[in-house]
């Protein structure tokens, strides 16, 4: 008897998919949407629904007239799909008026003071709390590891890190760098002039942020050479270094496996591995801010 029920219900799990499936593909842009994923029809069944979610997003932004009209379910992100190794993928990205404001705030975040900090918010205490511990007692005499701050769009995590940065700076002049980490990467490539004199930087700064990692697009050349130069070079030389990102860590593992034409989960895993020896990963659930 049990057997039959199970039986019926996958009958009607298919129906059901048979059923979005057909409706979906009569939208032209599902249809290419398969084309370019390379999709077979039984594999696109199982996934119907996301897929139409990554439609209705690209939809959404064609007809978008700015950030206060976005209504993809993260705001002035834009959800894609990606395959590899004949998995998909999906991921968010910013969309070019969050990277608009995305730019603004890293200006702004120039200037933050842990006065400016908002204590408030009970879901930031915990981190607010582990900053301070970390400005009374940082010294350049001791190794102290950084912070792996995780969590949602906007909660406020480059803010605070770039408060507690800026404060060292001030206070006790030390030196610090606050790096977007996918801009830092295109400057990388196109600046060869200043090539050797950034990535020493990098590598040698009393305390660097890797502000958004895990936003970039990755590369072979990006995570080994440059991502994983930095983090070597800062682990063997004990330099402390903070890390934001919208992944977790175990996200952020499977998000540097993937490359455009490959996937090597060693790779990623060499350097997940330094980027725990350097930091403490913590997660920060807070409102968006940016609303």
């Amino acid at each position: 008897m049990q057997g039959l029920k199970e039986m019926t219900k996958l009958e009607n799990l298919n129906q059901d998919l048979e059923k979005s499936y057909r409706e979906a593909i009569m939208d032209k842009e599902f249809v290419s949407l398969i084309k370019k994923l390379k999709l077979t029809e039984k594999k696109a069944k199982q996934i119907t629904s996301k897929l139409q979610e990554v439609v209705e997003e690209n939809k959404n932004c064609k007809n978008c007239k700015g950030f206060f009209m976005c209504k993809n379910a993260y705001a002035g992100h834009i959800l894609f799909a990606k395959q590899k190794e004949n998995r998909i993928y999906f991921s968010y990205e910013p969309c070019p008026y969050q990277r608009k404001v995305m730019e603004k705030e890293q200006l702004q975040n120039k200037k933050v003071r842990m006065k400016d900090i908002d204590t408030s918010d009970k879901n930031q205490l915990k981190v607010i709390k582990w900053l301070d511990s970390f400005y009374d007692s940082f010294s350049l005499v001791t190794s102290y590891k950084g912070l792996y701050l995780h969590g949602s769009f906007g909660s406020g995590k480059t803010f605070l890190t770039s408060a507690l940065l800026n404060e060292l700076l001030i206070t006790k002049n030390i030196d610090v760098e606050i790096v977007y980490f996918p801009n830092a990467l295109r400057t990388l490539k196109e600046d060869w002039d200043n090539f050797a004199s950034l990535m020493y930087r990098y590598q040698t700064v009393d305390i660097l942020l890797l502000d958004d990692i895990g936003a970039e697009k990755v590369t072979d050349w990006g995570r080994d050479e440059i991502l994983g130069t930095i983090l070597q070079s800062r682990m063997e030389t004990q330099k402390t270094t903070f890390f934001t990102s919208n992944l977790t860590i175990e996200e952020l593992e499977e998000h540097l496996s993937l490359t455009k034409n490959s996937v090597d989960k060693v790779k990623a895993r060499r350097i997940i591995e330094r980027i725990k020896q350097l930091s403490i990963p913590m997660a920060l659930v807070s409102e968006n801010r940016r609303k």
